[in-house]
């Protein structure tokens, strides 16, 4: 009989952090709508006085040792099965995605991104996929539209093929796109449901309320072993996010805490997620995620007819003293002038495609920008321009911040950027911030393209970002719970780690090298090399480290090397527990030392 997709209202970020978009299944139309789209709980306290800037208490995630909770002790039979490598389709036009990513296993309520490569016009075209033919099993059709940041165009079938009561072993899955009439097949292995290891079987979501938010997480994850360690957290950057707001949450704010790296950390659409795990590539301070994502949710919710998105993320940024750590606006945004480093990107640029914009280089010269007019007209004045910005069908958004300039300020946009770089250039000597300028970006363009090569679901453009009370409703965690895990991934992202360790020690020779080692390798897994570790001698040490402790049962989290000598962070198969093991080199082998 033909397969039905249920009709259910599902969010996913159309532009990341304020603006999110909705898809109809079945019938699949796109509504953009202002951020808060399911209305988070938020007013007004007048009588707050905003500060301009946070010095919040660093949150190291690698340093918290709380004891798990008993239902984190799950036995866990390390995962050994291959990931799933769906084939290229026989049409040659078309790319499909499962997810959940990696491994598929009977039980699993299966999606697919159908994404058409590019120069393929699929304007107006549907995608049916039928299940082991000749069965009557259909799923679709839906129509082919934009999906993520990027606009990539694509047919997305969420959570449509329930494989509850198929029978382990390989499926036969034929597409077809309509009316051009293009067929193809692929097969998919489904595991056994008794081969899941115990921790993700047991797996489920939990909530729990602090002084300001419903937090939800899943079991057997590192947020529930640091829980008590998030809860105070995220109370601490509500309070401070609401104080420089002058705001108040009247009901608790949702928050999902993610156990897998989506994006950079953290998004905001009818509810905050942001992402904690121990091997977190993005190094960034989980507190100034929350406080980021805080700022959000609160401004999305004030006044303001229209927001550009040079502000809205800039402002965030400012209220919380930093993007990704704390940092000084003005003067890092000076080291992109041409006397420094020449990455300036031109204000009317950002303005009217931020996004697809140096990311890093977006934030901080939003935010700076920000800083500069909040000291040169205070900040009450700031936000009163910042709150009646208004736009016209069609007009791009540097012209409506011109427009409110005019009016508020009786300034052009091109000439507060003239008063901002020489601003700017009034700077004491910023030279000292270039290597962490540069590196920076080095780092997170290097990280990008690793998502987009090896783990496409985190690429933050295109990232798969699911309706978190949908997940809960149906129970569904593997979305989240499982991504590349490959030997592969574990060497390349604890190599980022251990880049951005030498980043944060101010030794940029060597974190500079190892963002080297980690494009050689990108490069050579493109070039389909026969073994692209081997460009030099620490990226393979970090591969065999990863290998050895894999047949050992370890998870590695971090890794350090010091000639022959190893020592790994590690989880294992009981759970999120953390655990130091070292190693040693013994006859050019990487062996676990006692």
């Amino acid at each position: 009989m033909r397969f039905l997709i249920e009709a259910i209202l599902f969010y996913h970020p159309w532009v990341f952090y304020n603006i999110c978009m909705r898809r109809f299944f079945g019938m699949i139309f796109i509504l953009i709508v202002a951020a808060g789209c399911a209305g988070l709980p938020i007013s007004l306290l007048p009588t707050a006085t905003p500060t301009a800037s946070l010095q919040p208490t660093l949150f190291a995630t690698a340093s918290l040792t709380a004891t798990p909770s008993p239902a984190a002790t799950a036995s866990l039979v390390p995962a050994t099965s291959v990931p799933v490598t769906p084939p290229t389709p026989s049409s040659g036009t078309f790319e499909v995605l499962y997810h959940p990513d990696d491994v598929l296993y009977v039980g699993d309520q299966i999606s697919f991104e159908v994404v058409s490569l590019p120069g393929v016009n699929v304007q107006g075209s549907s995608l049916r996929v039928q299940i082991d033919p000749p069965s009557e099993t259909i799923l679709g059709p839906v129509d082919f539209g934009p999906w993520g940041i990027a606009g990539r165009s694509e047919a997305s079938m969420i959570w449509a093929w329930d494989t509850s009561n198929l029978q382990p072993g390989y499926h036969n899955l034929e597409f077809s796109v309509q009316p051009q009439g293009i067929t193809w097949s692929e097969r998919v292995n489904l595991l056994p449901r008794e081969d899941m290891p115990p921790d993700q079987a047991a797996a489920h979501w939990v909530e729990t309320r602090s002084a300001c938010c419903a937090i939800n997480y899943i079991t057997n994850t590192a947020s529930e072993r640091d829980l008590t360690q998030l809860t105070t957290s995220i109370d601490s950057q509500a309070q401070d996010a609401m104080q420089k707001m002058s705001a108040s949450f009247t009901e608790p704010i949702t928050i999902t805490i993610l156990p897998r790296l989506l994006g950079h950390g953290g998004f905001t659409a009818s509810e905050i997620s942001v992402s904690y795990l121990d091997r977190n590539y993005a190094a960034n301070l989980w507190e100034f995620v929350v406080h980021h994502e805080m700022i959000h949710a609160i401004d999305a919710h004030l006044e303001g007819d229209f927001r550009p998105t040079i502000f809205v993320e800039g402002l965030a940024v400012y209220m919380t003293g930093g993007h990704y750590k704390p940092e000084p606006l003005m003067p890092r945004a000076a080291a992109l002038l041409p006397v420094y480093t020449n990455m300036y990107i031109p204000l009317i640029t950002l303005s009217d495609d931020f996004y697809a914009q140096q990311h890093e280089i977006g934030y901080l010269e939003g935010a700076a920008l920000i800083e500069y007019m909040v000291k040169t007209y205070g900040q009450e004045a700031f936000l009163a321009f910042y709150r009646d910005i208004h736009t016209r069908s069609g007009e791009a958004q540097s012209a409506s911040i011109d427009a409110a300039l005019q009016a508020h300020f009786s300034i052009s946009f091109a000439q507060l950027e003239q008063d901002f770089l020489a601003a700017l250039q009034q700077e004491p000597d910023t030279s000292a911030w270039v290597d962490d300028i540069t590196l920076t970006v080095t780092y997170y363009d290097t990280m990008r393209r690793y998502q987009q090569l090896l783990d496409p679901s985190a690429y933050f453009r295109t990232a798969w970002l699911m309706d978190n009370k949908s997940m809960r409703e149906r129970g569904i965690v593997a979305d989240y719970l499982r991504h590349p895990h490959t030997p592969t991934n574990l060497a390349l992202e604890t190599l980022f780690i251990t880049a951005h360790q030498h980043m944060s020690n101010q030794d940029y020779t060597s974190a500079r090298r190892m963002l080297e080692y980690i494009n050689l390798v990108l490069d050579g897994l493109v070039r389909d090399a026969f073994e692209p570790f081997s460009i030099s001698q620490i990226a393979s040490d970090y591969l065999a480290i990863v290998n050895t402790l894999l047949e050992s049962g370890y998870e590695v989290q971090r890794l350090n090397v010091s000639g022959n000598t190893a020592s790994c962070e590690v989880t294992t198969s009981t759970g999120p527990t953390l655990t130091t093991v070292n190693l040693s080199r013994t006859n050019g082998a990487w062996m676990i030392t006692p």
